[in-house]
């Protein structure tokens, strides 16, 4: 069997990183893997800029689209899937290609996570409905009791107190201490590892081109659909940049094209943490100005480590 490879390729919103991934699975004959904490939920395939049927037909592409809008999906989550589906990829003698611009997953491939523990769905639901219950400022003082180093989270910050209540009713144990607990990591060592990092000026203009392209494609009409779910609006899909400002506009909040310079706005911040993140946590990895450029580099990579197969 081909030696088993794993590519990792990061990098901002828009950089090009789905091109790259894509142009390597034909390259090599890899399957991709989705490592963007948006592109899991299949409530937004325009807004979250996932690859289309088409190029999901040129290559096969895992967790994409797996998971409802209504799950907070972790990145511990995540893990296991990739833990999953990474050495089925090898069984079928094809390389992993993993890309996507959320760092903390890159992080638990290769550093791994603290381990904590799945979350049954029926806590799930019990956090939701004790969180409707008895409020902000209650379900945050509930969750103090049991866990007070959580008091650091922003007070409005629902997301990461609802995880706190349920990985304690989970575990038994406070999410403080668990996350003191290191988990294993699920690759042992990338055959390739790279950031695409364009130039500022290039990587604000296609953002603003690909929500341009967005809009054009539906991208209200999906925020639509997903508003009239009638989500929790501390859920991630929910708080998603590109659709917050669609859901703001549809509530009769802010007109059409506000909610697009809004986006377009937020888009080009998110891209610099992303772009801050990496460059902290990642300062050994090469880096590339482009998806052309990055093929490249991955190519002669891969080269160099006994030829561009498996």
């Amino acid at each position: 069997m081909p030696e088993k490879r794993v590519i990792l390729i990061a990098g901002p919103t828009a950089s090009g990183k789905s091109t790259a991934a894509l142009a390597l699975a034909e390259k090599i004959g890899g399957e991709i893997v989705n490592a963007d904490a948006l592109q899991v939920y299949r409530d937004l395939r325009i807004l979250s800029a996932r690859p289309s049927p088409a190029e999901e037909a040129r290559a096969p592409h895992h967790l994409y689209g797996s998971i409802d809008g209504a799950v907070r999906y972790s990145a511990g989550e995540w893990s296991r899937a990739a833990a999953r589906v990474i050495p089925e990829i090898h069984a079928r003698g094809r390389a992993a290609i993993i890309v996507g611009g959320t760092g903390l997953y890159f992080r638990a491939l290769e550093g791994g996570l603290c381990a904590a523990p799945a979350i049954p769905q029926a806590i799930r639901a019990a956090a939701a409905a004790r969180l409707e219950a008895i409020g902000t400022a209650a379900f945050r003082a509930e969750v103090l009791s049991f866990d007070p180093a959580m008091a650091g989270l922003d007070p409005d910050d629902r997301q990461r107190h609802v995880r706190a209540w349920e990985v304690y009713h989970a575990a038994g144990a406070p999410l403080s201490e668990i996350r003191k607990r290191q988990g294993a990591a699920v690759i042992d060592e990338a055959s390739a590892r790279l950031v695409i990092e364009p130039p500022r000026e290039a990587l604000y203009a296609a953002i603003e081109r690909r929500y341009d392209a967005m809009i054009s494609r539906g991208a209200l009409d999906e925020a639509r659909a997903l508003a009239a779910r009638g989500l929790d609006p501390g859920l991630p899909v929910m708080k998603a940049v590109g659709a917050a400002e669609l859901f703001s506009h549809l509530a009769g909040e802010i007109s059409h094209d506000e909610a697009i310079r809004l986006a377009k706005r937020n888009s080009r911040r998110l891209a610099k943490r992303q772009l801050t993140w990496f460059r902290g946590q990642t300062p050994d990895w090469p880096r590339a100005g482009s998806a052309e450029a990055a093929l490249d580099h991955v190519l002669s990579a891969l080269v160099a480590s006994n030829g561009p197969g498996g």
